[in-house]
């Protein structure tokens, strides 16, 4: 990935701040001077100006001078580089392109994880939800015999587990989620890599101006919405190292620690018990177990029991 040079000095100069957590410009300049990008010059207060500017416009992020102490520099507003912002998401990518073009020759030491959803498709998405135009997709969702065509509504989009999603009003009435009533007007998510034919149409349609995109996910553990699910109390037990995932990693911005014992972790969510949050609990086995509601750790063994009678099924039948 290459990132223009001018990205590189925005990453540079958000990155030794907040290292810092505060610096004069001399020192600022000085600490440019040594970077191989600045060619051995330093830096000049215009050009730290317009990169301020920059900065703001396009990551959000506000680097404030503190005149009471020395003029120092500081990033004013931190949380918004630890936030799930498409800026910081936008900032964090920029930055991981930057330290892989610095280092080309360890290029086959660095893995990194393919999103099968394509370019093209977030592209149109995306125009789309700029020009407030329609879309025409052609469709199939998994388990379908055959694709369907209709036209869509983009209000935003995704990112969940290598995936890109759209969430879309439905312009015509169809049928998308099994049990689902058939109706106009509603929200329904689609993968793009689902996606076998889009266009974008001269059909302009108005976003409700009460939407927000972050409000519609919050209760949610992933994509999945409109399955009838309410949000509930969860609390899980983390056994071993999955302490430190869930941790390090907490499963819904809800999430709060209750108890630290050697053996276990408790954690507890507020949250939308949702097919998808099921499938995550269960792929963690044994190592995470739900305690409370007692009708989800029921569903779950259940699940789990299901899946290791299937194990025993196949070996009988290799056995015979």
């Amino acid at each position: 990935m290459k990132i223009p040079a001018l990205f590189k000095e925005y990453i540079w100069l958000v990155e030794t701040i907040n290292r810092y957590g505060k610096i004069s410009f001399a020192e600022l300049s000085e600490q440019w001077k040594r970077t191989e990008e600045s060619g051995g010059m330093e830096l000049s207060r215009t050009t730290f100006n317009r990169h301020r500017d920059a900065i703001l416009d396009m990551f959000g992020v506000i680097i404030e001078c503190d005149r009471r102490d020395g003029n120092q520099y500081y990033i004013e507003n931190k949380e918004v580089l630890d936030d799930d912002s498409v800026q910081n998401w936008m900032f964090s990518t920029l930055g991981v392109g930057k330290m892989l073009d610095e280092n080309v020759s360890l290029q086959h030491r660095i893995l990194l994880e393919s999103i099968p959803s394509g370019n093209r498709q977030l592209q149109l998405i995306i125009q789309a939800m700029r020009e407030s135009r329609r879309v025409m997709l052609t469709y199939q969702r998994y388990g379908a015999a055959a694709s369907n065509s209709f036209s869509i509504e983009p209000y935003c989009v995704k990112l969940f587990r290598r995936r890109w999603y759209v969430l879309a009003k439905m312009s015509r009435p169809h049928y998308y989620h099994e049990g689902e009533e058939k109706r106009e007007g509603f929200f329904s998510v689609f993968s793009l890599d689902r996606i076998e034919h889009m266009e974008l149409l001269k059909t302009k349609f108005t976003v409700d101006p009460t939407f927000d995109a972050a409000a519609y996910f919050n209760e949610c553990f992933g994509i999945v919405v409109g399955d009838g699910s309410k949000p509930e109390r969860v609390v899980l037990r983390a056994y071993g190292f999955e302490a430190f995932n869930v941790r390090g990693l907490p499963l819904h911005h809800t999430q709060r620690e209750l108890e630290t014992t050697e053996e276990y972790a408790d954690f507890e969510l507020v949250v939308r018990p949702t097919s998808d949050f099921k499938a995550h609990l269960m792929s963690r086995g044994r190592w995470l177990q739900v305690m409370s509601p007692q009708w989800l750790a029921d569903e779950i063994q259940e699940w789990l029991q299901a899946a290791l009678d299937a194990y025993k099924n196949r070996q009988k039948t290799q056995e015979k």
